[in-house]
């Protein structure tokens, strides 16, 4: 187990790695679609697309967070206008 302290760095690496390799597949496939090298390629396109989206969810995260606290509203009870 990792100190609390890392839970950040860790979401980062995680889910640029999840996202990342789905849309590197995503995308390899629209792009070239199927043939016999598709998952080397695919891999090659997601080792280059994660070390892009890694830094960039670890930076843009927190913007992210704030900004979907103020899109939605707390739970809870509401006080009506009537």
């Amino acid at each position: 187990m990792l100190p609390a302290r890392f839970q950040p760095i860790l979401f980062a690496f995680i889910m640029s790695g999840f996202m990342a390799f789905l849309m590197s597949g995503i995308l390899t496939f629209i792009n070239l679609g199927w043939f016999s090298g598709f998952f080397q390629a695919w891999i090659n396109a997601y080792l280059y697309a994660h070390a892009c989206a890694f830094p960039l969810v670890f930076i843009f995260a927190p913007l992210s967070r704030k900004l979907s606290m103020r899109l939605t509203q707390a739970a809870g009870p509401r006080i009506s206008d009537n």
